[in-house]
């Protein structure tokens, strides 16, 4: 069915009833965070602004910091642009650092690295430095994953870095690394083709002998049209991308346009409608909400702007909508994501998209319920940035959102998600903006690790850090 609607059995409301969450008991606690650890990476990690963040915290970063059979890992770019990572054995306060061999191009905060796992053959994969070019990619030796307490961690366990994934090459105008660990032990790695408002989304696939490009599985084309004008090219920009524990692999996205005449202001931005999809097949085939085949990965139908069913969240381009937010899978695979935008109460045309988002942008909290409905609830805490927020969930379904500089909000399951409060305002860290979280490390050991820098001005490096919050056990 090719024709752009909301989905009747998916709208949204601003406030969700106590109870949705279906999986929540009386005598669950709710959501607490307290704080056991605050260790630094690098104590002069570089620093510079671009698109309005730092290349070693924006948080689509998938993922910049990582915990797998009892040691975390973490990666950044020193202040000599060295790539580094970082392992310690969780609880440590202590990191030992490697360099992988490759040096940081450019200031583009875009050029992030991100880390992935294949636990086929043990070894620790990473994407790196790359918007819209080509890309760098390291892999370790087989087995340093499974065994860290016996191989030294050194450069000699790391190979050359390379241009191609072992010799394939995927696109010369690459972005946006995201590595996934599938449910059978493989490794898949999520990205942009082409440029921002005209690409597509690729999926290659790793399984502990050669990489596989699966192709791209999202269109770039067909008519958008706003009540301000229309378009013709778009991309679409994922919150996520995960695996839930039943195998699903879901990711909600956003839009964003090419042709700006589709805003009421030229200081706005073309991203609009949250969207969902997911793939029951490895990521093959893909789904809309109510379960239609809208898009096949590597074939000629590709999940496209036109495709009925892929809107469960409603909002034209000028409320200045953030693309790649943030997602996560609760304990029953259902799927939760933090959106943000201007709402409209503080008028229906923001003309400037950093300030406004700034002065009046709020997050969201949007989830399927057990009933299988969509419910959005706004988080009542002003963002006063114009970054992004990261979302995990503890153990009994809390929900965490972390906000810009480091604050922490939490929404008991017990309360359906609506009881929205404060845990921790970010004092003493002094963090510049977006944050990095271990999205890992939960379910290991009930532990939130963030990964921050310290605020610094111009190109004048600064600490970066990991704390660590002790969840509900």
């Amino acid at each position: 069915m090719k024709r752009r609607t909301l989905l009747a059995t998916a709208l949204l409301s601003s406030v969700a009833a106590p109870g949705i969450a279906g999986t929540a008991r009386a005598a669950d606690p709710g959501p607490s965070v307290t704080q056991t650890g605050n260790t630094t990476l690098d104590a002069q990690a570089i620093f510079f602004v671009s698109y309005d963040g730092l290349v070693n915290n924006n948080s689509f970063q998938k993922n910049g910091l990582l915990t797998y059979k009892g040691y975390q890992y973490a990666v950044w770019y020193t202040a000599d642009r060295n790539a580094v990572v970082g392992r310690r054995v969780l609880g440590s306060g202590t990191w030992s650092t490697v360099k992988v061999g490759h040096t940081l191009r450019y200031n583009d905060s875009h050029n992030v690295i991100s880390m992935g796992v294949s636990k086929v053959d043990g070894r620790l994969h990473l994407n790196m430095d790359s918007h819209s070019d080509g890309f760098t990619y390291v892999k370790s030796v087989a087995g340093l994953m499974d065994n860290p307490a016996g191989l030294s961690w050194t450069t000699s366990r790391f190979g050359a870095p390379q241009s191609t994934l072992d010799g394939l090459a995927l696109t010369s105008q690459f972005t946006y690394p995201q590595f996934i660990s599938t449910p059978d032990g493989k490794l898949q790695l999520s990205y942009r083709v082409a440029v921002s408002g005209n690409g597509r989304n690729g999926l290659a696939e790793y399984d502990g002998t050669s990489w596989t490009n699966l192709g791209e599985w999202t269109s770039s084309t067909g008519t958008y049209t706003s009540e301000h004008g229309s378009s013709t090219v778009r991309n679409m920009y994922l919150h996520g991308i995960d695996y839930d524990r039943n195998g699903r692999l879901h990711s909600f996205f956003t839009w964003r346009e090419q042709n700006g005449a589709v805003m009421c202001n030229g200081g706005g931005i073309t991203n609009h409608d949250t969207g969902y999809v997911y793939s029951d097949d490895r990521g093959r085939t893909w789904r809309n909400n109510a379960g239609t085949v809208v898009g096949t990965t590597g074939g000629s139908d590709k999940v496209a702007v036109t495709d009925g069913g892929l809107v469960i969240d409603a909002i034209n381009p000028d409320h200045s909508l953030m693309n790649q937010e943030s997602q996560f899978t609760d304990s029953a695979g259902r799927p939760h994501a933090i959106i943000s935008y201007v709402p409209g109460r503080f008028g229906q045309c923001t003309t400037n998209y950093v300030a406004d988002r700034t002065a009046n942008g709020r997050a969201f909290h949007v989830r399927k319920t057990a009933t299988g409905t969509w419910r959005k609830t706004e988080i009542p805490v002003a963002l006063n940035s114009s970054q992004r927020t990261k979302l995990v969930l503890d153990k009994y379904d809390n929900a965490y959102a972390i906000l810009p500089f480091g604050r922490i909000v939490a929404a008991s399951a017990a309360s359906g998600h609506t009881d929205w409060t404060t845990l921790f305002d970010g004092s003493g860290l002094n963090a510049f903006g977006e944050v990095v979280v271990d999205e890992t490390r939960i379910a290991q050991d009930g532990v939130l690790s963030v990964l921050y820098q310290v605020k610094s001005s111009g190109t004048t490096p600064s600490a970066l850090h990991v704390v660590d919050f002790k969840l509900p056990a």
